[in-house]
């Protein structure tokens, strides 16, 4: 058994927010009270901490297979553990993608093997080609959580629209990296900074909020449930907005980087600050927030995208990749970007980070309850980190190393058993 006490235990879903006890017992919570008597072999005194059910991130790259060099699912799980997250869904852009029962087998054979739960979308289209698509039925009988084709977007309208509709038939989820190929040059350097700085075409905002614009419509047409990652743009949030007035069954995130900085961290940080979409204008930053805030955007994730130093290393950094370690940084850059500077409570910024990315993808996960999961973050809200490179994932490729942020998890709670802290 394992107490937790004296921790104020915030839950999102029912909207507690007390200072109460926890008792865990076989991978279940058995208690939630103000006062558990002290019958537990193993306790944690959370006196002025925050108990939180375990995060949960609903976009995250693990490499593996193919790309085992930059992560692998064992790293990646333990950067998740030390970020405070507990169950995590992976992206299928892998090496090979993955588009076949088979591929998807032994990635959730080797996510089985980790303390914390682990979870993978398929790719919509067969090898990402952008035309044929998946057998739906058997990769979801096999595990699949959802489907999305991220990293390269889909740019056949007609392919959209009848992976929507296999979508609708089987009650399934379809997630989808909006950046028409067509409307872009290079990646990852917004327009402005691209020109200024880099004398390049860069990252255009048309070529996201108009894919977004297109997507949602086609969603709105066939009724299928469409979950559009990553937005970036203020147009990007007045599409969705519009879409879901419209009934449209359209959900959206936002990555703690493109509601922390903007375009000119490329400037500093250089190739680390490289990623898809690019960081943007004050202007986007301050419109992803007011869309957290009125709930047209109600997931946080962290788009975790680990790359080997020496690939980001480069002398020009437009041929750098793109993408940032993301999970060990989160919930601070929440915590110091959202709660500290009084745009959202520390109650919306976990229901952003914990249930609706749970209910999304039909996890059982991101609340607490008596009888229910075992896995809970405790964390200072209050503390003060410096971020150094000193990452449990394989890559340190964040342009956050040296911020002073807020927040410091302190355990993290995975099945009733600790995975993170002492």
């Amino acid at each position: 058994m394992l107490l937790i006490k004296n921790g104020r235990v915030l839950d999102p879903q029912s909207g507690l927010d007390k200072i109460c006890d926890i008792l865990i017992k076989d991978q279940k919570i058995v208690k939630i009270a103000e006062k558990v008597e002290d019958e537990a072999g193993q306790v944690i005194d959370a006196t002025g901490l925050v108990v939180a059910p375990g995060l949960v991130d609903v976009h995250v790259h693990f490499r593996e297979p193919g790309q085992t060099h930059k992560e692998d699912i064992h790293t990646g799980a333990l950067a998740a553990a030390a970020g405070g997250f507990t169950s995590v869904v992976m992206m299928a852009n892998t090496n090979p993608t993955i588009s076949t029962v088979e591929t998807l087998q032994e990635v959730l054979a080797s996510a089985q093997k980790e303390a914390i739960h682990i979870y993978s979308v398929a790719t919509i289209t067969d090898k990402f080609d952008g035309q044929n698509l998946t057998d739906f039925p058997a990769l979801l009988e096999a595990g699949a959580v959802a489907f999305s084709d991220d990293g390269i977007p889909l740019t056949n309208a007609g392919v959209v629209r009848k992976a929507m509709k296999l979508a609708k038939e089987q009650g399934c989820l379809m997630s989808l990296h909006e950046e028409d190929p067509d409307l872009n040059g290079v990646l990852g350097l917004n327009e402005q900074v691209a020109a200024k700085h880099f004398h390049v075409c860069g990252a255009t905002g048309v070529a996201e909020y108009s894919m977004i614009a297109r997507d949602v419509m086609i969603a709105y047409e066939t009724g299928a449930r469409v979950h559009i990652q990553h937005l970036s743009k203020a147009e990007s949030v007045k599409v969705i907005e519009f879409a879901q007035n419209l009934g449209a069954n359209v959900t959206a995130e936002v990555a703690p980087q493109h509601f922390s900085r903007t375009e000119d961290l490329l400037l500093s940080k250089g190739a680390n600050a490289k990623m898809n979409p690019p960081l943007r204008l004050e202007s986007d930053r301050l419109a992803v927030i007011d869309g957290l805030k009125s709930g047209v955007i109600s997931v946080i994730a962290t788009d975790h995208a680990p790359h080997h130093a020496d690939e980001k290393n480069v002398a020009d950094v437009t041929q750098a990749p793109s993408g940032m370690t993301g999970l060990e940084t989160s919930l601070s850059l929440g915590l110091t970007h959202l709660v500290e500077d009084g745009h959202l409570s520390l109650l919306e910024l976990l229901e952003k980070m914990t249930i609706n990315p749970a209910k999304l993808y039909g996890l059982d996960a991101g609340y607490l309850a008596e009888n229910g999961p075992a896995d809970l973050v405790v964390f200072d809200p209050n503390a003060e980190r410096i971020v150094t490179a000193n990452f449990a994932s394989k890559s340190a490729n964040s342009p956050f190393i040296g911020d002073s942020l807020k927040g410091q998890v302190c355990y993290t709670i995975a099945d009733g058993a600790i995975v993170f802290g002492q």
